[in-house]
């Protein structure tokens, strides 16, 4: 887990330095149906990677509740399993007087 979050800080950084190297680029033009949006391209490309982190972990939250609920559904099984299971201790035997 701590491998995946290295790899995104590192992504993250270059994608900071990517948008401050190109922070004078070009206007773009966005249309959709009736909108004009003119931005810089830079912002563009900001605006779609966060979209897709954002749609990412969207997909990815409900997986990660449903594997959480269903490991604690498991583990409370196991913990009753083991107690059920528990080997009972040897009787106690008295000793004989001879």
């Amino acid at each position: 887990m701590q491998i995946f979050f290295i790899i995104a800080f590192i992504l993250a950084i270059g994608i900071a330095i990517f948008a401050i190297q190109n922070s004078d680029a070009d206007m773009v033009v966005m249309r959709f149906l009736i909108w004009d949006y003119k931005t810089s391209l830079v912002y563009t490309l900001l605006g779609g990677i966060g979209l897709g982190i954002l749609l990412t972990i969207l997909c990815w939250i409900p997986r990660a509740i449903k594997t959480s609920l269903h490991m604690r559904r498991l583990k409370r099984q196991i913990s009753q399993l083991t107690v059920t299971q528990a080997p009972s201790p040897p009787p106690v035997q008295e000793e004989k007087k001879v």
